[in-house]
C-alpha cells in the first residue's frame, strides 16, 4: 500500500479553501446575472438599446467575472491536488481580489458601505493569508508535489 507523504488539507487550511469555494459560487452567480440579460428578450432589448459605453461596461464586467471564475476554479483544483504551485497562485489570487475590491470601491455603482466592507474583507484576508502561505510549515508540508 502506498503511503501519502503529503499532509492532508485540514486545520487552518480549510479557511482559504472555503474562501475559494465561496468566491467560485459568487462569481458563478454574478455570471448568471449578467448572462440573464441575454436570455430575457425585454432585458436584451434594453441592454442593446443603450449607448456603447454601457454595453462595453457590461461586456467587461461579464469578462472579468468569467476570468475570475475560471482562475478561482483552477486555483481550487490545484489546492485540492495539493500542488507545489498553489502557494504562489493563492497569493496572486488574493491580490487579484484586493484589486477587484478597489475597482468596486472606486468605480462600481454600489453603496459606499458595501464597497468598503468588500474592500476591508479582501484586505484583511490578504493581510492574514499572504504571510501564512509564505511562512507556514503546514503550507510547505502540504503543498509539496507538482501536479
Amino acid at each position: 500500500m502506498a503511503v501519502d507523504s503529503k499532509n492532508r488539507i485540514g486545520g487552518w487550511l480549510l479557511v482559504p479553501l472555503a474562501w475559494l469555494i465561496m468566491t467560485l459560487l459568487t462569481s458563478a452567480l454574478v455570471m448568471a446575472l449578467y448572462l440573464s440579460a441575454l436570455f430575457d428578450p425585454a432585458m436584451r432589448q434594453q441592454l442593446f438599446s443603450q449607448d456603447s459605453a454601457v454595453l462595453l461596461n457590461w461586456g467587461l464586467s461579464l469578462l472579468t467575472s468569467t476570468l475570475v471564475w475560471f482562475y478561482t476554479g483552477w486555483v481550487t483544483w490545484i489546492f485540492c491536488k495539493r500542488s507545489r504551485r498553489l502557494p504562489r497562485h493563492y497569493i496572486i489570487w488574493l491580490l487579484i481580489t484586493v484589486v477587484l475590491a478597489i475597482k468596486t470601491f472606486a468605480f462600481a455603482p454600489v453603496a459606499d458601505g458595501r464597497a468598503v466592507q468588500t474592500l476591508l474583507i479582501a484586505l484583511l484576508a490578504a493581510g492574514i493569508l499572504v504571510p501564512y502561505f509564505k511562512r507556514s510549515k503546514r503550507v510547505k508540508n502540504t503543498f509539496t508535489t507538482d501536479c
